[in-house]
């Protein structure tokens, strides 16, 4: 199977541009490239896998820079199998384990980072992550919190626990969900206080050309805070990063990153009016040129093979953007 894989994607490929030769982009979004399987973090691929997946990018696809991509969307030049790779939230393996297989393979990427985490912060669901890995007990009782009593004594236990915190806290009000969270922290014992870029490695990922992008501060829902805090969240993110990287910083994704709920419609405007080029979601399908550069689409590449990663992204140019244009 292995020596077949080769010839199996080369058909492939152009079978699928020919039978799309319209105007077509792929975003990939990701948020960690980790040293081996994690079982708390299963979605995340390992080094290995990452290394497979932009080798496939590269000898198969077309991989651009984020804006590049978009202005040649937007000016009918994209070539076949057009795809930008992204990364969310600013992790710090994104400088040590996916940088050095991103120059390997020579793809472009850019990493939206929320500012408020840098330095040896932690963002507020993988404190419950980590709280949950880490519990000494076999029952987790938070029902003095409103939540659940949450058995502990397996990993899908710990993993179903997680995902029922997460789901019922995630639209809190920040700072209602800061508290809540500081709460469950005591039950973890010491937790990690790395996993999130220094300055230092943001620059880093900068000088080795991989571009930056503001994600808001503390990453809340848009759509659950006030218009002004929305707007300082999104502005204070950019003059960060700007003011750290002494560059533009010109392009902007969601918190969450879905249409209507965890975002609306004056918050894609203020993105705009804030200067970015472009913003990103994470509603489902591939860019064209009829989509709204403010709200475009990105997908999780998750397959484990190889050949099944190259055939779903493949897959995926018949997933049109549903969301077309706006006027400005």
């Amino acid at each position: 199977m292995k020596d077949l894989f080769p010839g199996l994607v080369a058909r492939m490929v152009p079978l699928v541009f020919s039978a799309h030769r319209k105007q077509r982009l792929s975003i990939l979004i990701y948020h960690r490239v980790v040293p081996q399987r994690d079982e708390m973090r299963a979605g995340e691929p390992t080094v290995e896998e990452f290394d497979a997946q932009m080798r496939i990018l590269r000898e198969y696809f077309h991989p651009l820079p984020l804006v590049e991509a978009v202005e040649r969307l937007q000016s009918g030049s994209l070539p076949d199998g057009a795809v930008c790779v992204t990364f969310d939230d600013g992790y710090a393996d994104n400088e040590t384990h996916a940088m050095p297989v991103l120059k390997k393979y020579g793809v472009p990427a850019t990493v939206f980072v929320s500012t408020g985490f840098l330095n040896g912060g932690r963002m507020w669901n993988d404190t419950v992550i980590e709280v949950l890995r880490n519990c000494p007990d076999e029952v987790l009782d938070l029902r003095e919190l409103n939540l659940d009593c949450y058995p502990l004594r397996s990993t899908e236990q710990r993993l179903d626990a997680v995902d029922s915190i997460l789901q019922q806290i995630k639209h809190f009000d920040p700072q209602e969900r800061l508290a809540l969270v500081t709460r469950i922290q005591k039950h973890g014992g010491k937790l990690p206080d790395d996993l999130m870029m220094t300055d230092a490695q943001v620059q880093s990922l900068a000088r080795n050309g991989v571009s930056i992008g503001a994600h808001t501060v503390n990453h809340p829902i848009l759509s659950s805070i006030g218009g002004d805090i929305a707007r300082r969240e999104v502005q204070e993110s950019k003059q960060y990063l700007e003011a750290l990287l002494q560059a533009p910083v010109d392009v902007f994704a969601y918190p969450n990153g879905r249409p209507d709920l965890d975002y609306k419609m004056e918050h894609r405007d203020m993105v705009r009016e804030l200067g970015f080029k472009a913003a990103v979601s994470t509603h489902w399908g591939v860019s064209t040129t009829t989509s709204d550069r403010y709200q475009l689409p990105r997908f999780t590449p998750w397959d484990r093979h190889p050949l099944k990663f190259a055939a779903r992204l493949l897959a995926s140019y018949r997933n049109v953007d549903p969301l077309l244009a706006a006027v400005d």
